[in-house]
């Protein structure tokens, strides 16, 4: 498989992803994509370019100053681009910019995954509660 910068990955070498940092890099992606608001802001703005206030309106239960942050860390990241317009008061819009995009079916598919299989991992969780009654933590 034939990944951007010309990297090559033989047919295994996906199974243990760690490479000369011992993994932090993509440890460090994998953390901001797959957070508790990166995901449901990515999707929301695959509707098309918004602004914040909008964004808050439409990611239920996100507070002012996360997404301030999940935003702000997007537009580090190169997934999502910020406009602000010269006007008053001045007006802001968000918009994925086509790595923002890049991430949508990746994401679908996950989200896909777990739809196809809610049922199997609801039942084992039913199986392992009723041999092991101790609160199990969450993840």
């Amino acid at each position: 498989m034939r990944y951007p910068q010309g990297i090559v990955m033989s047919e295994y070498e996906h199974t243990c992803m760690i490479r000369g940092d011992g993994g932090r890099t993509i440890r460090a992606i994998l953390d901001r994509i797959c957070n508790k608001w990166t995901l449901l802001i990515v999707a929301t703005l695959d509707q098309g370019r918004l602004r914040f206030t909008d964004l808050h309106q439409q990611v239920p239960g996100i507070s002012q100053r996360m997404l301030t942050l999940t935003l702000r860390n997007l537009e580090r990241d190169g997934l999502v681009s910020r406009t602000v317009h010269a006007e008053v008061p001045p007006r802001v819009e968000y918009a994925l910019t086509l790595t923002g995009k890049s991430l949508i079916p990746p994401a679908l598919a996950l989200a896909g995954w777990a739809i196809e299989h809610i049922s199997h991992i609801e039942a084992s969780r039913e199986s392992y509660q009723a041999r092991d009654p101790k609160p199990a933590t969450r993840d």
